[in-house]
């Protein structure tokens, strides 16, 4: 697995304001009577892989979709670079330069690779209905500029060349995370945000995606938020990781600073095994 140095910490971890880059304040999300999200509150810095860990029913999802505004919590902001970002429009967050993979693979299985991915740049698209339509003019050469865009750098980078013309439908599970990240950086996103990247794959497709996720943050100078179950790849990856247990955040730090933390091991092993983890047992 690739790191980023001890525990994965490559940068100092305390934010300037001129840092941060995401703001999440006093976040509270109601569905009925449940709370799925209780006052939570983190900041990420640009540049950063930022993890989110906690058990099933933490409330991780419910973050992402916040930032993303297909959830409106209920009270507290999202602040991106600085704008109040709460009450923007869900068409219009992709614009603005965050982008997002889902937990469960969301392509279209008729299309090829190269059509799933070239659809992640639809929000950069300047040309006309005329023109788009007729594919003359500006049309052609923007359509030329997002070909080259995406064969040079993106289908590269994730190492997808020999895949480019088949049907994703066709593709086993782990092409279709790498073809799902592809799209996503098709956007052009200042900040991208991971739902469990590496849920359902093998090590050898684990390590590849981590690889890939390092590359994107190091080589491309893009922030991402991960939500992440593989401990290891949190480890070694991660320069800060925030804990959420039912819905609220019971410790943010480094990965070494979070994997030490009482509170977070009780929250994934439980009281009892917490104190044998203690005792050595």
């Amino acid at each position: 697995m690739p790191a980023k140095g001890p525990a994965g910490i490559k940068k100092n971890s305390q934010a300037t304001q001129e840092q941060v880059q995401l703001m999440v304040e006093d976040i509270h999300l109601r569905f009925g009577g449940l709370n799925a999200l209780s006052g939570v509150n983190f900041v990420v810095k640009k540049g950063d892989i930022q993890a989110i860990i906690g058990p099933n029913g933490a409330g991780k999802t419910c973050i992402l979709n916040c930032i993303c505004r297909f959830y409106h919590p209920h009270q507290g902001r999202i602040v991106f670079e600085g704008k109040d970002i709460s009450k923007v429009p869900t068409h219009r967050v992709a614009a603005l330069g965050i982008a997002r993979s889902f937990q469960n693979i969301e392509l279209f299985r008729g299309m090829t690779v190269l059509g799933n991915i070239k659809l992640g740049h639809h929000t950069h698209m300047h040309s006309g209905f005329i023109s788009g339509g007729i594919y003359l003019g500006k049309a052609k050469r923007e359509e030329m500029r997002v070909r080259k865009e995406i064969e040079e750098r993106i289908i590269d980078l994730l190492e997808i060349e020999a895949i480019r013309k088949q049907i994703v439908g066709t593709l086993p599970y782990g092409l279709q995370k790498r073809v799902e990240l592809a799209r996503a950086l098709a956007m052009q996103p200042k900040i991208l945000l991971l739902d469990e990247p590496m849920a359902g794959m093998n090590l050898e497709e684990t390590e590849d995606m981590a690889r890939f996720i390092l590359d994107i943050n190091e080589e491309w100078g893009v922030t991402v938020v991960l939500i992440e179950h593989d401990m290891g790849v949190v480890m070694d990856i991660s320069d800060n990781v925030v804990v959420l247990d039912f819905g609220t955040k019971i410790a943010q730090g480094t990965p070494r600073e979070v994997s030490k933390n009482p509170h977070v091991i009780e929250a994934y092993l439980g009281a009892e095994d917490a104190a044998r983890s203690k005792l050595g047992l």
